[in-house]
């Protein structure tokens, strides 16, 4: 028989044996349902042959039920300067993420900071003044009253975490205070101090919600240390319990590093778990012991290993989950990620609840139409927008740039990247509303000067790394983002969208030919699109006088509305405002204007209707060489933080209407 040390656990995929467990779990604080499932598994233990195969499966239960973190908790770092200078140093602009945070941070500073309440009420001047001294020495902050009318006055207007009152007072005794106080502050603790103890007074203030009963006179040492207890039990009850937020934004934002800086500005353990394409529930919520080869969930399973039950726990692409006949994964968040429940999150494979109310989730999307609306309803979304260019130079100048040098071997000595360089791979070599392609456009380089430093038997490159050189090495251009250098063209206008890559730029052409009266539109457009097509016409139909067309264009003619790159799909509400451009530039004969793009739905009866994603949408317009976009009057907010937020923005111009929007696009 093998024999391990006290505390020691056994090597991988070997049952503990019993021994060893017992004297393990008298040494770990457990809560009161995980101690009893404890004794009760090392009872039957004690009782089963261990050649059958139900003694490892109950040795292993015990084992994980004893390895779980269910009071160890690293100590958060309230630090407010210091996490602002870690969230600055990591990362470049994303101001109202780290904002979020800081205020995450600022909450949970005042709450660990407050100084605990006490109300002291009582109709003796004398005992009033001494029981006031004494919480005083304590360091807490004590507020008094003479009677139970005046205590609730106070009540009202504070909130005590403890009221320490007489039991017999004129005008309000205290368990009248205690019923009054209890119904308008429900959170506040009552301790009774009466010299008219009798037990059955005791039993009914007991009853009736007091925590605590003391008779006089008063111990003064029994009075410390019972109100120490009670303020210190209430403190650990109050929730240090953590918001779920979801970070929602385009790839290459640095949703995924925010949170690893979220971790080391509060000083907390930092742990990722991709969702992406998870399909059965029990990933989640683990197996039935009955089951071979049963494990907890993995929720549970990093707990285990990080040992602390406050980590910053990531869900990292929570919008590409999926589900089967094995379950749904996004039913099984529910009850992980609701702030309401998961103090008492229950694993299929513990059948006990675990508290998860301290962990820090951070989910990741890159859209919130695939999430599930009950789970979106339980996180905060924090929206990440895409970078412009001022931006991208400034990241990759102070985290890309430096850090492609280093794991490409040029370091002896750093190279020196112009400005114009940088610009160069932004402009020329990638369109994206992140940084993650401009990373691997400098990464490219890297390798080819860490190539040419070896051909040459050169220690490292110690030339300027200008535009000229980053043209040579990356070669052709492979963006043009001059919209205005392609022309105008009659039954062609430009539009903004946006995707989970971030905002883009779309060409809608409209073209008619004799037929008999069809719309036709392809693009591999979703139906949403396809309805804004039809309203287009139809309000051109209606109003074809007041907008220069001939009443009767439809008669005799198809018309036919694409938007080219067929291969990928498209759909949203936000080209409506684009096509009927399109169509009355065709009917017309007048020219869009190639720099004019625009964004936004609109009605049957021509008015623009608000559009989402327009920070997106401009940086895509900028990207492009747009000068004007037209956005319905409805984002005015949106536009006006953009104008104050973006350097050299493209002129906005707010439509209220069709019309509006025509005069502004057309030439």
């Amino acid at each position: 028989m093998i024999f391990f040390r006290k505390n020691e656990e056994p090597p991988q995929g070997q049952a503990p044996e019993p021994e060893s467990l017992r004297d393990r779990s008298k040494a770990v604080d457990l809560p009161e349902a995980a101690r009893r499932a404890v004794d009760v598994e090392l009872d039957r233990l004690d009782k089963t042959d261990p050649s059958v195969a139900e003694h490892a499966i109950a040795a292993n239960y015990i084992e994980c039920l004893l390895s779980l973190p269910w009071q160890a908790a690293s100590p958060d770092n309230l630090d407010l300067t210091r996490a602002e200078a870690v969230l600055d140093a990591s990362h470049a602009g994303l101001g109202q993420i780290k904002d979020r945070v800081l205020e995450h941070l600022a909450a949970r500073t005042m709450r660990a900071g407050r100084t605990p309440c006490v109300l002291v009420v009582d109709d003796e001047p004398i005992a009033r003044s001494n029981l006031a001294h004494i919480l005083s020495r304590e360091g807490y902050r004590v507020e008094t009253a003479e009677n139970g009318v005046a205590a609730m006055d106070k009540v009202r207007r504070w909130e005590f975490d403890l009221i320490v009152t007489d039991l017999k007072m004129d005008q309000m005794d205290g368990l009248e205070l205690l019923r009054q106080a209890t119904a308008v502050s429900p959170a506040t603790k009552i301790m009774i101090v009466t010299g008219f103890a009798t037990v059955d007074t005791a039993v009914q203030a007991m009853k009736t919600g007091a925590v605590h009963y003391l008779s006089k006179p008063i111990d003064i040492e029994e009075l410390r240390t019972s109100v120490r207890a009670i303020l210190a039990a209430r403190t650990a009850s109050f929730g240090s319990r953590a918001p779920v937020l979801c970070f929602a934004g385009p790839p290459g934002v640095g949703k995924t590093s925010v949170g690893m800086a979220v971790a080391e500005a509060m000083g907390r353990t930092f742990t990722r778990m991709s969702l992406a394409d998870l399909r059965d529930d029990a990933e989640l919520r683990g197996h039935r012991r009955t089951y071979v080869g049963a494990l907890p969930g993995r929720i549970i399973q990093a707990l285990r290993q990080l040992k602390v039950k406050n980590p910053v726990f990531m869900l990292d692409e929570v919008d590409k989950i999926a589900g089967d006949v094995k379950g749904d994964p996004a039913a099984a968040l529910l009850e992980i990620l609701d702030p309401e429940q998961n103090n008492r999150f229950v694993d299929r494979y513990l059948e006990i609840p675990f508290d998860l109310s301290s962990v820090l989730f951070i989910a990741t999307a890159n859209s919130m139409d695939r999430l599930a609306g009950p789970v979106l309803d339980r996180m905060e979304v924090v929206a990440f927008s895409g970078y412009s260019e001022d931006e991208k130079f400034q990241i990759a100048k102070r985290f890309l740039i430096p850090r492609q040098l280093r794991e490409n071997g040029l370091t002896t000595p750093f190279p020196v990247v112009t400005e114009e360089a940088v610009r160069l791979m932004i402009r020329d070599y990638t369109n994206e509303a992140g940084v993650r392609g401009l990373e691997r456009e400098v990464s490219r380089v890297c390798r080819k000067l860490a190539r040419l430093c070896l051909e040459k038997r050169l220690s490292g490159y110690e030339g300027e790394i200008g535009a000229d050189v980053v043209a040579s090495l990356l070669g052709p251009r492979r963006f043009n983002h001059e919209a205005a250098a392609k022309g105008s063209r009659v039954g062609t206008a430009t539009g903004l969208v946006w995707s989970d890559t971030g905002g883009e730029i779309i060409s809608v052409e409209a073209t008619r030919m004799p037929g008999n009266g069809q719309l036709i539109m392809t693009g591999s457009l979703g139906e949403v699109l396809k309805e804004s097509g039809r309203i287009a016409l139809s309000h051109i139909r209606a109003n074809a006088a007041s907008l220069g067309v001939s009443p009767d264009f439809f008669q005799g003619q198809d018309i036919h509305i694409h938007i080219p790159a067929g291969g990928v799909p498209k759909d949203g509400p936000s080209a409506g405002l684009t096509i009927a451009t399109a169509l009355v530039s065709l009917l017309t004969g007048r020219p869009a204007r190639p720099e004019v793009a625009l964004s936004g739905e609109m009605s049957l009866s021509g008015r623009a209707l608000r559009v989402s994603g327009v920070r997106e949408k401009v940086l895509a317009a900028v990207r492009a060489g747009v000068r004007k976009v037209v956005l319905p009057e409805e984002n005015a907010p949106e536009a006006q933080i953009v104008r104050e937020t973006l350097a050299g923005p493209p002129e906005i111009v707010l439509a209220p209407d069709l019309a509006t929007a025509l005069a502004t696009a057309l030439e």
